[in-house]
């Protein structure tokens, strides 16, 4: 595998496939499937706002955190240990939160959970690299897209689960697709080293790291700023929507449960369809802040359609709010587009997803507190957008296809 020419998708490395694949299938379950079921958890174990903000504003810290932590394991530990350690987390986590007696043991049990797919999200690049340096855009594709479907399954079956077999089932069984994903990784790590050595000739298991003052240094980039800021309001409004939209709809949609629950996976889903052409877009446009001025679009429709005729078409403005993401895909792309070399590649996505994870983790705390405050959710909405108009600015920032090394070296 030190050849880039295509060789046969499964020559010798099925395993490596279907484990990159059944991780990436993992990688946003535990996301998802707890905010259509909180009406039920809460029958059980005491949910007040500010604790549903809290188990929305996880995703992002965990992931923020796991992109300084994970490439430092990796590269103690081998890629494929802190894969299977990473599976293990997800197995642990959903089976605590299925059995947790409190709101502390299902917190934790959502940190453990969340932490081993932060790690997923940070390793499985790498990896993708490692097995597949032949077909990185064909493995990508694929693992990008069960990504999508990682996000809209469990909010279409959650509530059907919970309302059947009760919420503990409907969070415990994810258990069971996260301990799959675990086997190909425990008989890769069974494998003969010598082969692995074989195909990777340098031996080399760890994960890039950036320099830390080359980190620093993207504070004096215009392009840095922007993308970070596209990425800061996609992650934002995405994570403030899986916290809150099934119960948001089903306050001012007049939609049950159920249907929250499976509109909140049609949001979820408008991921697979800009995740597969938005970056060939990117790639093409010269003008890549049109992208982001569309994505702003999207945004502001879909907060007026439900700010002013919430009840009619309502499905049209979660089809919208899950388009207005496309700036995720753009900003992915971007991190490579602007950069000249590998090196700076590295630390551009370390500076850009660290302030959009952490920004996009305040997003469900502030708007259980604007809908706790005021008792209802026009100003929540309103907030939403605000911040969507914002990543205008982004947009006109990157009007111009400047380069992150241009930009430090005029600096």
């Amino acid at each position: 595998m030190g050849s880039t020419s295509p060789l046969p998708l499964w020559a010798g490395r099925s395993l490596a496939l279907v484990g990159i694949l059944l991780v990436a299938l993992n990688l946003r379950t535990a996301v998802a499937a707890i905010s259509p079921i909180t009406g039920h958890i809460g029958e059980d174990i005491a949910l007040s706002s500010v604790g549903l903000g809290v188990l929305g504003a996880l995703p992002p810290i965990a992931f923020a955190v796991s992109g300084f932590v994970a490439p430092v394991i990796a590269k103690r530990i081998g890629l494929e240990l802190a894969i299977t350690l990473a599976t293990v987390a997800m197995v642990a986590g959903d089976l605590a939160r299925a059995f947790a007696g409190s709101f502390v043991q299902l917190m934790l049990g959502s940190v453990l959970a969340l932490a081993g797919m932060g790690f997923g999200n940070i390793l499985l690049p790498p990896a993708v690299k490692r097995y597949f340096p032949d077909r990185i855009g064909l493995v990508t594709t694929a693992y990008v897209t069960l990504l999508s479907i990682s996000t809209a399954v469990p909010a279409i079956l959650a509530a059907p689960v919970a309302d059947a077999a009760g919420w503990r089932v409907s969070l415990g069984v994810w258990s069971v697709l996260a301990f799959s994903s675990l086997v190909p990784w425990i008989f890769l790590l069974l494998n003969n080293r010598k082969k692995r050595l074989a195909a990777d000739p340098m031996g080399n298991d760890a994960v890039d790291e950036p320099e830390a003052a080359l980190f620093r240094r993207m504070l004096r980039s215009r392009t840095a700023w922007a993308i970070a800021l596209a990425m800061a309001v996609s992650s934002l409004n995405a994570y403030a929507t899986f916290a809150w939209f099934p119960e948001l709809l089903t306050d001012i949609a007049g939609v049950d449960r159920i249907g929250a629950g499976a509109l909140l996976a049609i949001y979820g889903i408008m991921g697979l369809p800009t995740g597969l052409l938005v970056p060939v877009l990117a790639a093409r446009m010269r003008n890549v802040g049109l992208l982001v001025q569309l994505g702003v679009l999207f945004f502001v429709t879909a907060y007026l359609g439900l700010l002013f005729i919430p009840t009619y078409a309502t499905w049209l403005w979660v089809v919208l709010a899950g388009l207005g993401p496309i700036l995720f895909p753009v900003c992915l792309v971007l991190i490579n587009l602007r950069t000249r070399s590998h090196h700076t590649s590295i630390a551009l996505s370390g500076f850009v997803q660290s302030i959009g994870y952490t920004v996009g983790a305040t997003g469900p705390f502030i708007v259980g507190i604007l809908h706790d405050v005021t008792t209802g959710w026009t100003v929540p909405l309103i907030f939403l957008l605000g911040t969507a108009l914002v990543a205008a600015i982004s947009g006109f920032m990157l009007v111009k296809p400047r380069f992150v090394e241009d930009e430090l070296r005029a600096a």
